[in-house]
């Protein structure tokens, strides 16, 4: 099968699990890129912030557009992810092979875990500046580190350290993510590697288009089900690429 077409499939895949479920689809880009499309784990992570950034900011402006953005605690909690997106991005490129892959496999598991876990109720909580700025600094250190956009960890802190109700904090995340992309390719800049644009365009262009049949997927199909079946594949890809890296 061609590059372009494995691109192809890859972002369609990946974008329909965005929409599907909200958050956590991004996490396959990076394996994908790695063991469908060649690239080395640190150009793998660079190409996927590309990637999470063009998704992210379509998917917030369909959101902003349905008024279910909390601009304000958004641009709070990204302000705290700014700094260490920037300096995880950096490191990044300074970072073995093999480690880069054993810590994307340990987070891969756990998007997984807590895509499996039962979701809380949606009770708005007492804000928590101190859980926002901590949550914050970690969500951007990820981002930058492993190029994921990490909304399985933006959605559960925003709700219960900003008291989101559960629409706005999917979109709000959206904010949150698309910042700490740019932060952390700001730091990547001219150290990713080899990035291969003929292939990242279609890959990002499938993706884009792909959340769009996502969503209407989610509206024929049991959310919990569909979060189930991605989690499980979640955590083979986990398992293999953490196998991989101490091959």
């Amino acid at each position: 099968m061609s590059t372009l077409v494995l691109a192809l499939v890859a972002g369609t895949v990946i974008g329909m699990a965005l929409g599907a479920l909200g958050g956590g689809g991004s996490v396959l880009a990076v394996p994908a890129l790695i063991y469908l499309l060649g690239f080395s784990a640190t150009s793998a992570t660079t190409a996927s912030l590309i990637i999470v950034t063009a998704t992210s900011a379509t998917a917030l402006y369909a959101h902003a557009r349905d008024g279910h953005v909390d601009w304000k605690a958004g641009t709070l909690f990204a302000a705290a992810g700014v700094v260490p997106a920037f300096l995880a991005g950096a490191a990044a490129g300074h970072v073995p092979e093999t480690a880069l892959t054993a810590a994307f496999a340990v987070i891969a598991a756990l998007a997984a875990l807590r895509m499996l876990r039962p979701s809380a109720a949606g009770a708005a909580e007492e804000v928590r500046p101190a859980k926002a700025a901590g949550a914050g600094a970690g969500l951007g250190a990820v981002t930058g580190f492993l190029g994921v956009g990490g909304g399985f960890l933006a959605v559960p802190a925003l709700v219960g350290a900003l008291g989101l109700q559960m629409n706005r904090a999917v979109g709000t995340s959206l904010l949150i993510i698309t910042v700490n992309s740019v932060a952390a390719l700001g730091a990547r800049s001219g150290t990713g590697g080899d990035l291969r644009w003929e292939v990242i365009a279609p890959f990002a262009g499938a993706a884009i288009l792909g959340a769009w049949d996502g969503k209407r997927l989610a509206a024929k199909v049991a959310a919990a089900t569909l979060q189930r079946v991605f989690a499980f594949t979640l955590l083979a890809v986990a398992a293999f690429m953490a196998i991989d890296s101490i091959a």
